[in-house]
């Protein structure tokens, strides 16, 4: 007997507005599930504020505790943490840890040309549509007339794999017109091109962010094992189990905390055997994970440790990177968003700064590079 393929995950609303809703998984193991999974949790805006994860290198069970949108398409969520979870029929082929294979062929990217009569909260309600209807926004390229115009350029990829077709084309047009209404001039939508996705993609951090994220950087030679901060402490500990390291983890919550963590430790090519992990009062967070190597050791390398330790705290203490400058009579807002080793970004940064700029009654005028 096997599980049933509709009980991989398991998702329980909350019965009162106070509760987290439950979502539960039970499916073979893979490196980076768990990153995988809080991605797909986090771009549907919620907020994992209690997880229990266990696994035996070949089959995991983890139950997140989530809150924040009321608004949730939980059968849509449920669809997109299936897809991401191993086929059942993989279990007996899975090896001890197996590392996830890279992806053979990237996604096409297209190119959405939208023009407009500007207004304060445009760039925002955009943002908005395209994350609903699962765009991936990959860069922007925003340009204000001075007749009060804009005309945007959004690359982006479709999750839903349907972009190339005339009618999923028709539907994001309309959805933008009937939400931004008689403001829309023009909006169409072509593939592009590698060449010019290539193009798209070649962006540097400006200096101001690198010097901003180089002072963040800690001595990764300190021989202590824990390395604490104000708001952050991290602790490697190889005594209470004979088979994993033990991390500790303290920190204020932020939005996809749990997201950086599992993307760090994916990056990292570690699997988590068992973890768990808490919020307490005043947003102070406790998360323990026993962890091991790609090879089934655990972590006895100081070395490695500390590197661990060392990107783990980085991530936590300023998961983005933001700078604010001024250019003569402007204001400029730089925000750099850490990605994943497989290129993918944190989801909805975009958005979260749109909404941002917007409930500060801030104006963008012009916008560049990419996300």
């Amino acid at each position: 007997m096997g599980i049933l393929h509709d009980d991989v995950v398991l998702v329980r609303p909350s019965e009162k507005d106070d509760e987290p809703t439950v979502i539960t998984v039970n499916c073979p193991d893979k490196t980076g599930l768990g990153c995988d999974l809080c991605r797909i949790i986090l771009f549907f805006g919620l907020n994992i504020v209690r997880g229990d994860v266990t696994t035996d290198g070949k089959w995991c069970y983890i139950v997140l505790w989530v809150t924040g949108n009321s608004s949730t398409r939980w059968g849509l969520l449920k669809q997109r943490l299936m897809e991401v979870c191993p086929s059942c029929s993989s279990a007996s082929m899975l090896s001890y840890f197996r590392p996830e294979p890279p992806s053979s062929k990237p996604p096409d990217m297209f190119l959405l040309k939208f023009c407009c009569h500007d207004r304060r909260g445009l760039l925002h309600d955009v943002t908005w549509v395209l994350c609903e209807l699962e765009l991936l926004i990959e860069k922007v390229k925003v340009s204000t007339t001075p007749d009060g115009k804009v005309m945007d350029l959004f690359f982006i990829v479709d999750t839903r794999e349907l972009m190339h077709t005339a009618k999923r084309q028709r539907d994001t047009c309309d959805h933008l017109k009937h939400v931004l209404g008689d403001a829309v001039i023009s909006c169409e939508i072509e593939m592009i091109d590698a060449e010019v996705m290539l193009c798209s993609q070649a962006s540097s951090l400006p200096s101001e962010i690198v010097e901003e994220s180089c002072s963040l950087e800690l001595n990764e030679k300190s021989p202590s094992r824990s390395l604490a901060s104000k708001d952050v402490s991290v602790t490697l500990d190889n005594s209470l189990s004979p088979s994993h390291t033990l991390v500790q983890i303290v920190c204020q919550d932020h939005k996809g905390l749990i997201y950086d963590i599992m993307r760090t430790l994916k990056d990292y090519n570690i699997q988590i055997s068992y973890g768990r992990f808490s919020k307490k009062q005043k947003k102070i967070c406790e998360i323990d994970l026993f962890i091991m190597q790609a090879d089934g050791k655990k972590i006895l390398d100081q070395s490695k440790q500390n590197a661990l330790s060392t990107r783990l705290q980085i991530e936590l203490i300023r998961p983005l990177r933001v700078a604010v400058l001024s250019r003569g009579p402007d204001t400029e807002l730089l925000v750099a968003n850490p990605t994943e080793l497989s290129g993918k970004g944190r989801p909805l940064v975009f958005y979260d700064i749109t909404l941002a700029l917007k409930l500060l009654d801030i104006g963008i005028f012009l916008k560049s590079d990419a996300i």
